[in-house]
């Protein structure tokens, strides 16, 4: 144990000491906010550090079970143990975040682990690669910096888990490659997260939670609102709302704010750029492929075959789809793939749990949007097309973790043994099945 946490807290001392050029990659990344940049890169990261070290000696020791009579004066548990040599993939929008997560967790279970940053955020893979083997241990830790041809090739190894961040499609190469050695995975994939707005809510306060989620980081977060459902009269109450939300926010040009970031390259600027062409911009619009910018945009008038309502936008556009209801809202989301989370606003519970209870997605974020990835102590993972398995705090420890069943029994007693032995009788099965069986409480067994 004393050895994993050296390791963690050498993780705890790298956001500390490279904090400021952590800042700085962000920024010359895709032009991060030095606020969203501290939120998620360092203080989510230091959470999940500061999580596993005051519950690591708990997580790690067995777990004694429940026993039946043959075994009662026996020792059953669970050992907790590492898998052995861990791939961890990260993506390029949360770099640091989305990769220190699954590292804290690996290292917590005992893990040895080879991590590659993305390198689409050229800045933040070189401040990894360079600064973080100098914190931890070089014959049990390694980062390696590749593009689309090293990583297919790196795949190619035989690893014992694979855990991945990243695109649906490119999660389906990992896990073909993951196959071919039978090796366990967890894929943190995306999707269209849906967010209903019903007809009884506080509108200022439903514009200002959806424009937050939806524009932090320039929308490029795999948890942001993709799109409303919403009625066509709430509509007409939430679009001032929403302007007011974005000026507020960000000012009347939000080219010139300090706190909204910018696409992170060219392919991606021209992909989100040609979503644009769907449905009829009501709010922002503007562009400068020069600078990667694009301002927060609403679109109305979209039609669910829109390629913009298809694919996962990553971006700062927010379509608002017409529903009359909620069971309509419902019936559009269960048509599609299952998201990584759904988002609904009401005043009234039983909307809310109305959705909860008639969906189904990775997550689900009543009256608020991203909030629910901030708690170490929920879950966090996708279903279907947005992912497989979870992580986040003592989650993430359990997905590393193999949960070995163990039974210890003594070399005495054989006397007890005997009715499972041939030659079998009927006497014998009683005696078994008495001994053995789990019972229905209130249920009793005849010999």
């Amino acid at each position: 144990m004393e050895y994993r946490v050296a390791q963690l807290e050498a993780l705890g001392r790298f956001l500390d000491e490279k904090k400021q050029e952590i800042l700085q990659a962000t920024a010359s990344d895709m032009g991060k906010p030095s606020f969203e940049a501290e939120y998620t890169e360092i203080l989510l990261s230091r959470n999940e550090i500061h999580e596993t070290l005051n519950n690591l000696s708990c997580w790690m020791k067995d777990k004694y079970t429940e026993k039946n009579l043959v075994t009662w004066l026996d020792s059953a548990f669970i050992r907790k143990d590492p898998y052995g040599v861990v791939l961890i993939i990260a993506p390029w929008n949360y770099p640091i975040y989305l990769l220190l997560v699954p590292l804290i967790g690996a290292i917590a279970a005992g893990n040895c682990v080879i991590v590659k940053p993305s390198e689409m955020s050229r800045n933040t893979e070189r401040l990894v690669a360079e600064a973080l083997p100098r914190y931890l241990d070089k014959d049990c830790f390694a980062v390696v910096t590749a593009g689309v041809l090293e990583t297919t090739r790196l795949l190619e190894n035989k690893f014992d888990y694979i855990f991945y961040t990243g695109s649906p499609s490119v999660g389906r190469i990992v896990m073909q490659a993951a196959a071919k050695h039978l090796t366990p995975v967890t894929l943190e994939l995306g999707g269209k997260n849906p967010c209903y707005v019903s007809d009884t809510c506080d509108v200022q306060n439903v514009a200002r939670r959806v424009a937050w989620g939806r524009f932090f980081n320039a929308g490029q977060t795999c948890i942001a609102p993709d799109y409303v459902l919403c009625s066509a009269e709430m509509r007409e109450k939430l679009l001032p709302a929403l302007r007011k939300a974005i000026t507020d926010f960000y000012g009347p040009n939000p080219r010139d704010s300090p706190d909204f970031g910018r696409i992170v390259g060219d392919k991606h600027f021209q992909r989100v750029q040609a979503l644009l062409r769907n449905g009829r911009v009501v709010i922002g619009g503007e562009m400068d492929d020069r600078e990667r910018y694009i301002a927060p945009t609403v679109l109305v008038d979209v039609q669910p075959s829109d390629p913009v309502m298809q694919e996962e936008i990553f971006g700062p556009i927010l379509p608002i789809v017409i529903v009359a209801n909620v069971d309509e809202a419902i019936d559009f989301i269960n048509s599609r793939e299952r998201p990584l989370v759904v988002y609904a606003f009401s005043s009234n519970d039983k909307v809310v749990n109305r959705v909860l209870e008639r969906t189904s997605s990775g997550g689900f974020c009543g009256n608020d949007t991203l909030m629910h990835v901030t708690l170490t102590s929920l879950p966090f993972g996708g279903m279907g097309n947005s992912g497989l398995g979870m992580y986040h705090g003592k989650f993430t420890f359990d997905t590393f973790t193999h949960h070995r069943g163990c039974l210890h029994r003594g070399m005495g007693r054989e006397i007890l043994n005997n009715p499972r032995y041939p030659p079998y009788t009927q006497k014998k099965m009683g005696l078994t099945r008495a001994a053995s069986e789990v019972k229905r409480k209130g249920a009793c067994t005849l010999l």
